[in-house]
């Protein structure tokens, strides 16, 4: 079982920034793949970064690339989505995933096993 509990999100304005926590509980973090999902009211669930529990390659939407960072914190069992120039359109509940698989593509839904309960991100124009 694993326990994840997103943080972070609020109102901001065109341009500006959020940062994004996840704190995992349950498993030994660094066993874990982790990613960032959202979803904006009316759409499906997109996938927008991910990392392995290697640390090492990192996996971004076109959408947000150059845009947001992910990272990880082993010590403090935290995954966090830096997001910068923030637009309107990254309005979105914002979801941590975690995954005990051995994939190559983390950018698909299917690799995670244990979901948060989501952070509101709303970007003002």
């Amino acid at each position: 079982q694993v326990q994840l509990v997103e943080s972070g999100g609020g109102l901001v304005q065109s341009g500006g920034s959020l940062r994004l926590s996840c704190a995992a509980s349950g498993r030994a973090f660094s066993t874990l793949n982790m990613g960032w999902f959202r979803q904006a009211p009316g759409k499906e669930r997109e996938f927008v970064s991910a990392i392995p529990r290697s640390g090492g390659r990192t996996y971004y939407a076109d959408s947000v690339k150059g845009r947001f960072t992910i990272s990880r914190d082993n010590a403090k069992n935290t995954v966090y989505l830096q997001m910068d120039s923030l637009k309107p359109e990254d309005t979105a509940v914002y979801y941590c995933a975690a995954g005990l698989g051995y994939y190559n593509d983390l950018r698909v839904a299917r690799r995670y096993d244990y979901w948060g309960q989501g952070t509101q991100v709303t970007v003002s124009s």
